[in-house]
């Protein structure tokens, strides 16, 4: 069973930068998806990010598209969610989640298997 622990988050002033890591525990990280979704307050979880299990493929909202950068480290067994240009809207917990690589969209939160307990982002206008 894959354990993922979050971390990285904080208080920001809008256009600052967060990084969020996650770090993986248990089976080979190379066997996941990885991907990042946040909750606001009231609302419902969304999807931020997503990296294949190769690294090869990324997929963004299209809310972060050109202010953050998923990435990963198969040796640290750990990805990360880069955060430029930040905006209070994007004040959330996020939670960082793995998927097998063999099935399911890696833009949909159903997909995943694995969750992490979250971190949160607070952005001060």
């Amino acid at each position: 069973q894959v354990q993922l622990v979050e971390s990285g988050g904080g208080l920001v002033q809008a256009g600052g930068s967060l990084r969020l890591s996650c770090a993986a525990s248990g089976p080979p990280f190379s066997g996941y998806d990885m991907g990042w979704f946040c909750r606001a307050p009231g609302k419902e979880r969304e999807f931020v990010a997503a990296i294949a299990w190769s690294g090869s493929s990324t997929y963004y909202a299209d809310s972060v598209k050109g202010r953050f950068t998923i990435s990963r480290d198969s040796a640290k067994n750990t990805v990360y969610l880069q955060m430029n240009s930040l905006k209070p809207e994007d004040t959330a917990v996020y939670y960082c989640a793995a998927k097998s690589r063999y099935y399911g969209d890696l833009t949909k939160g159903p997909s995943y298997n694995y969750w992490g307990r979250g971190t949160q982002v607070t952005v001060s206008s």
